[in-house]
């Protein structure tokens, strides 16, 4: 058995990734083994392009294992691109350990039986478990997008003047526009302030709008003199 690395990833910053840290770190440490390294990210588990799980892929090597809490941790991401994922880690070599999936435990045991049998069929059916609740997490995440857009398009048609969404954290907003302003990457805003990248291209859309309109004024200005 080659390294065992972490990867725990939260979708907001309300998420307590640190009690993550420490429920895999005993778990590991129930099977006399200790995490090599851990991977943070604030990301949502829809999307393939992630930067700590793509680093995580990069360093690792075969026989190293990915430990996660759920499924849902690694993937919420459409079939497609489960399957490229899930290529990219049985093409290296490397295994996916879940706590809340007990067959996916005996990758941690160090203990070999040397019955080739026995651990063809279990590395069938961990694989065919994980692509079930792969399959399920995304399920779940269309389910509750599908009633939250439904409820908001309820409460727009019975009060169309009182539904105004989430508020604006104008902080974060102004944050955001001053990495923008100074050449920051999308990547590095998400790491610095744990944005999404979809409130950062919004940002960003608005600071493009403020810079050409100010752009008209001033033409219009210079057009009047």
């Amino acid at each position: 058995m080659g390294f065992i690395r972490a990867y725990l990833r939260v979708s907001t910053v309300g998420q307590d990734v640190m009690r993550a840290k420490e429920e895999i770190a005993e778990f590991a440490k129930s099977y006399h083994q200790q995490v090599a390294s851990f991977y943070f990210e604030k990301f949502t588990g829809t999307s393939l392009n992630r930067p700590e799980l793509s680093r995580l892929l990069a360093e690792a090597s075969a026989g190293d294992i990915i430990l996660i809490e759920s499924v849902d941790r690694i993937s919420r991401l459409k079939n497609d691109d489960w399957i490229a994922l899930k290529n990219t880690i049985e093409s290296k070599g490397i295994s996916i350990v879940a706590l809340d999936l007990p067959t996916s435990h005996i990758a941690l045991k160090q203990v070999d039986t040397g019955d080739e049998f026995v651990k063809s069929v279990l590395r069938a059916v961990n694989g065919m478990l994980i692509d079930i609740l792969a399959a399920t997490a995304r399920k779940d995440y269309d389910l509750r997008r599908k009633r939250t857009l439904e409820g908001i398009a309820k409460a727009q048609a019975e009060r169309p003047d009182a539904y105004q969404g989430r508020k604006r954290n104008q902080v974060l907003w102004d944050s955001i526009g001053k990495l923008l302003r100074t050449s920051h990457t999308y990547t590095a805003i998400q790491q610095i302030t744990g944005a999404s990248r979809m409130t950062i291209a919004a940002v960003a859309k608005e600071l493009k709008h403020e810079t050409n309109t100010l752009k008209e004024n001033h033409r219009l200005c210079a057009a009047a003199q």
